[in-house]
């Protein structure tokens, strides 16, 4: 979808920045699911560590002034590179990242109010080229029939696995059974590691690459009980993002490094019991994103949309997809546009009023 297709973006539609550089302590918590919420005056980075010691100073290098005629030459370099086969720019597309809408799907919870409207919205404001979906699928069969029924058959689905993949065999299976040989998706360049071949996966789509992880994979198996970026995978991770040339990279994954606050309602889930509960794997897994210049690391599992920029990279929980089906925050959907002048990340929301989603935040990555 070209990028000047996009929603236009008001002032009064962007919200205020409302959660970036967010500043939690990092460790164990507790749920929040009351109470008022109120941002700080002055946001802080999350610091796992990596932040420069307060009073250092960074050194900038000296402003040199561009001689015009070095100005001309360098267009012309541009211009012809341009020309040239195989030198043009992307020319931009866009894609969708809905999760959590598990049970809420047809044939039990059909219609407008639930994962269908979802899909509805996202099939008016421009589908884009596909769907990446970051676990708590269950029953991942429904959530892919849904999508057939609305955006086509045709349309592309990316699963993650989640936790909730693990409650019942047929999950995990269909799973496996949706990647055989871990390559039959489109655009895949990698599959997973032994044991988790179908389940860990990364394509490429124009300049762009992607990494879907399954966080419950333990070196051997992959369902196992506790969200984690062990050994296993981080060493998979590692292999994949060093042999990655494309500019943008984008990981997906259930769980979040930390639990932000709901950008709407400020409620927190799963604080203390994400990515976070094993803080030495977690610190490891966020320095690796942030040596790569990842892009953004995209998650659900809280139920709880939010938008955050954490020591140098983005982390986008798409919260929870099951429309009315949760009260305790609204239900929402990403989409993220890609084009040669910049990344931008739009967050649609369900109207309680009207059942609509529209859109209620929008930020520039990159």
């Amino acid at each position: 979808m070209p990028f000047s297709a996009a929603p236009q973006i008001s002032a009064a539609t962007v919200r205020e920045r409302p959660y970036l550089d967010w500043p939690l302590p990092y460790g164990r918590g507790t749920d929040q699911t009351e109470g008022g919420f109120h941002p700080p005056q002055q946001p802080m980075t999350l610091d796992f560590g990596l932040r420069r010691r307060a009073g250092s100073t960074r050194r900038t290098a000296p402003q040199r002034r561009v001689e015009p005629a070095l100005q001309v030459m360098l267009v012309a370099v541009l211009v012809l590179a341009a020309l040239l086969p195989g030198c043009a720019p992307s020319p931009g597309f866009c894609f969708a990242v809905a999760a959590d809408m598990r049970f809420f799907t047809p044939p039990d919870h059909a219609g407008p109010d639930y994962f269908a409207g979802v899909c509805e919205s996202i099939r008016d404001v421009g589908p884009g080229e596909f769907m990446v979906s970051p676990g708590d699928l269950d029953p991942p069969d429904r959530v892919r029939a849904t999508i057939d029924q609305v955006l086509g058959e045709e349309y592309v689905w990316y699963p993650v696995v989640g936790n909730h993949e693990g409650d019942l065999p047929q999950y995990i299976v269909y799973m496996r059974e949706y990647n055989p040989g871990g390559k039959a998706l489109p655009g895949i360049v990698r599959c997973g590691p032994p044991g988790a071949v179908e389940t860990c996966y990364a394509f490429d789509h124009q300049n762009v690459h992607f990494v879907v992880i399954n966080q419950y994979y333990d070196g051997q198996r992959d369902i196992i009980g506790d969200g984690d970026v062990g050994d296993a995978l981080y060493a998979w991770l590692e292999q994949d993002l060093a042999g990655n040339d494309k500019p943008f990279t984008f990981v997906f994954g259930h769980e979040p490094t930390v639990s932000i606050p709901d950008m709407c309602n400020g409620q927190v889930r799963h604080r203390g019991g994400s990515l976070d509960k094993y803080a030495e794997h977690n610190h490891r897994f966020w320095t690796l994103l942030r040596e790569y210049r990842v892009t953004a690391y995209c998650c659900g599992h809280t139920h709880r949309a939010s938008v955050s920029r954490i020591n140098g990279v983005w982390q986008l929980d798409c919260g929870h997809a099951r429309g009315k089906g949760d009260p305790g925050a609204k239900s929402s959907f990403l989409m993220i546009y890609v084009q040669p002048d910049g990344i931008r990340a739009d967050v649609y929301r369900r109207d309680e009023l009207d059942g609509a989603y529209k859109l209620t935040y929008s930020e520039k990555l990159r």
